[in-house]
This record gives C-alpha cells, structure tokens and sequence, in this order.
C-alpha cells in the first residue's frame, strides 16, 4: 500500500518497519481531538481563501461522517496507516475524494497536528481530574462536618501524641487535594495556548490566522515559537507530575485507611462494596481498593521517570522518541479517574467506629503535653523542668496501668506538690483538643473555619 509520504521512497516499507514505526494501535484514542483540529484547520483556510467554501463544507461533512464511524465501530483500524492522523486523512480521501481530500494538510505538518491534538486531550483530562478532585474534598468535608466532636489519637512516627478531632484529621487530607487542585488549575493556565500552524518546525509560508484556530479550539493564543512549539511535551509531562502527587496524597490516605481497618485499629468498617475475600479463609474482609490504589502510585511515577527519561536531551525540533509520550499519559489518566472515583464512593460508605477511636485515646498519655505546658503557664516553671515532672507523671500512671488523663490528683502531687485540680481539667481529653484553638489547630472553633474555608473554595472552584 503507498503512503502518503512515499514520493520520495523508491522501495515499499518493510512490514517489520511498520509495525514497529506504527501508534495506532493506542494514538487512536486521539480520534475526537484530530477530527476537531481538522475541522478547525479547514474552517481557516477557508477564511483565509486557501480553500474554497465549497471544499471546507465538503472536508467538515467528511471529517463528521468519519468521527460517527468511530464512534459506532465502524471505522477500520489499519496498522499500515501508521497513525490515526494518517488513517482520518487517507479515509477522508476515499469519501470526498483525493483533490479535495489531500487539500487538508496544506500549511500543517504532523508535527504541529499531533501536538495540538495531544494538547486537547491533556487539557480536557486535566479538567476531568480537577472536578473529581473536588468531588473527594467536598466528601471529605462532609465527614468532618460530621465529626467534629469524635475524638481520635493524632499520630506522630506512628505512636499515639495528641487527641485530635476526626473532623481535623479528614481536613488535613483535603487541604492536600486542595493543592492538587490549584496544581492541576495552574498547568490549565500554563498551556492553553495553540501550536497549530506551527507546522513541521518553523511555520509556514501559507497566509494563515493561528489566533483562529486557538480561539476555535478554545486555547488563549497560539504559541509564540514554532520549532518550541513542536518539540514541547512539558503539558504532558505537567500531568504526569500532577498526578504522581496526587497520587502521592491518596497513597497516605488509602494506606491510613488500610491500617484503620484491621484488626489492631479497628477504627473504620469499609463498606462489603468496596471489600473483597479470601479464596481460603472465609473470615476475611479485605481493603482491595485502597490497596490497589496505594500500590497504582509506582505505576504512575514509572509513567513520569519514563516520559522524563525520553525528552532528557531530545535536539530540536520533532523526534521519533516523542511517539512514546502518549501511552504513558493516557494509562495515567485513566488510571487517575478510575482511581479518584471508587475512592470517593468508598469513603461515602465507610463507617467510623467512634467508641474504638475514644478508647485509643486513652492509649499513649494523649495530654501529656497538656500537663507540661499547665506547670509551664500555671506554676511558671521553666519547660524543660516541666517536661521532666510530666514524663515522671506518665511513668507513675504506666505503673499503675493507667492513661494519664485517668490518674488521680493525690498521684499527681506525689510527683510535684504545686500541683493542683486545674491538672485534672487539662488532662482531660476534650478539653486538650478544644485547648489547640490557634489558627490551623484542631478545637472546633478553628476546625469550623476550615470547613468553611474548603466550603468557599468549593464554591469558588466549580469547573
């Protein structure tokens, strides 16, 4: 079969050579976003009298048909058209006809189209993945609105420290997916702009508008050089971080919620929907989402490490090495999607058993920091000796089998006489998380305007 790029070519190419040169087989996904470039394209050079009225209607009628081919199955996929940009062209050819068909390509080389083309795919993904982001703050907001007053240890190196709320503890991971957010709405920005009409490196002789084409494709502008704009995968590689961090974040939370749901926490029940079981042992209820989604992390860091890895010294303009920007991307978006959905319909069902997280409080001496900075403010002794008549308290209270929030006063002024009843009213638990009402801190009057503030920024954000 002759390719459209054959003229210089005096022998046919091998079909070892085309299966390996081919994308195809995964660059179809593409199909929607060539079929619009295309349209754009034959919109402006009708404007600017490269082609005729009549022969724009007659390449967008075709350009349609073909995208309703797609769309119901009907179109063949051939490994020797290379590419789909290549495949859309040949069948537009076959249904308008060759003369009119082979106009399309004037002032545009595939380089520009499939930089343009990859573009939109990656913009209208990165605005998929920004709602469902604030689909799963929005839940984790809900849940601390829920939960202000349940009581849970805060944990540092994993050991018990301070009570906390569980409203605080849910916030602080959608302040996480906040920045995700922001990360995904300030790369949007960053590369809405058109590289179409770029053409092979540097531009074109053609009298063409590539503010029009931006504008039509909903871009801000062009861009500003061609042999960058060719060459550029940085929007490609922007998503693969995006999502590498986000990922980062769901991977602590998913993995929180591995360990809250065993045996040893016993903090959360997650819902039969989101659990699966054993092939052996019929007493099992395993977290299977959250550990798929921790263990996908690898995955789409391995996408980023590659796409990095083949741009690293690339010379300008277009190389070869640059077909392999696209499988990486579209595995991690879709990674991304699938993942950010089941974990936000998970979190919806997952129940928190209050009475476990109360009773861990009481685990670790939770107040101990509570009673040192007492002795410190009440008794105006100097921390560090404060720290020392604290830590003798928590070993008094391990001895008699005790949290310190249970010990007694007489027990207490065994270790220090100054000591007295306020200690008691310090240690207790509710009231050392209601005492943290420094802004960011976990009483309620702070933790209420961060629920507020992630209400505003839902709000403000809605894409």
């Amino acid at each position: 079969m002759e390719k459209m790029w054959q003229g210089r070519f005096n022998e046919s190419s091998s079909k070892l050579l085309e299966e390996f040169n081919a994308s195809i087989s995964f660059d179809k996904e593409l199909f929607e976003y060539d079929i619009k470039g295309s349209i754009a394209h034959a919109k402006m050079l009708a404007n600017q009298q490269i082609l005729t009225n009549d022969e724009k209607e007659k390449i967008v009628f075709g350009l349609n048909q073909i995208l309703g081919e797609i769309r119901e199955d009907k179109f063949e996929f051939k490994i020797e058209d290379e590419d789909i940009h290549m495949a859309i062209e040949k069948r537009l050819s076959e249904i308008i006809g060759k003369e009119i068909g082979g106009k399309l390509h004037t002032a545009r080389s595939r380089n520009d189209q499939v930089a343009v083309d990859f573009k939109m795919y990656v913009m209208d993904k990165n605005l998929e993945i920004s709602n469902l982001i604030l689909n799963l703050i929005s839940t984790l907001n809900s849940i601390a609105k829920n939960n202000l007053d349940t009581l849970m240890p805060g944990f540092t190196h994993l050991q018990h420290a301070q009570p906390v709320s569980l409203a605080f503890h849910m916030l602080a991971y959608a302040n996480m997916f906040k920045r995700d957010f922001y990360r995904f709405k300030d790369s949007f920005e960053r590369n809405s702009f058109s590289p179409l009409g770029s053409a092979a490196l540097a531009g074109t002789p053609h009298n063409i508008d590539r503010f029009f084409t931006a504008n039509e494709l909903n871009f801000k502008s062009p861009t500003s050089n061609a042999l960058d704009s060719v060459s550029n995968r940085d929007f490609a590689l922007e998503i693969l971080f995006n999502i590498s961090v986000l990922f980062m974040h769901t991977s602590r939370l998913c993995e929180e919620l591995i360990l809250w749901s065993s045996s040893e926490f016993k903090f959360i029940e997650i819902s039969d929907k989101f659990s699966t079981g054993s092939s052996i042992m019929p007493q099992k209820k395993n977290p299977d989402v959250a550990e798929l989604i921790r263990g996908k992390t690898g995955r789409v860091y391995g996408n980023l490490i590659s796409l990095l890895t083949t741009m690293k010294a690339l010379p300008l303009a277009y190389n070869k090495d640059m077909q392999e920007d696209k499988e990486g991307v579209f595995d991690s978006v879709k990674t991304a999607i699938s993942s950010l959905i089941i974990l936000n319909e998970m979190l919806k069902t997952t129940k928190f058993n209050k009475d476990n997280l109360l009773k861990a409080c009481k685990m670790g001496h939770l107040s101990a920091t509570d009673l040192a900075d007492y002795l410190v403010k009440e008794k105006n002794i100097p921390f560090r000796q404060a720290h020392f008549i604290t830590g003798k308290c928590v070993s008094l209270a391990e001895s008699k089998g005790l949290d310190l929030s249970e010990i007694s006063l007489d027990d207490l002024k065994s270790i220090d006489k100054s000591i007295d009843e306020k200690a008691l009213d310090v240690l207790n638990l509710q009231n050392s998380k209601e005492a943290r009402k420094s802004y960011g801190g976990t009483a309620n009057e702070s933790v209420r305007k961060q629920i507020v503030e992630i209400d505003e920024f839902l709000k403000n954000s809605q894409i």
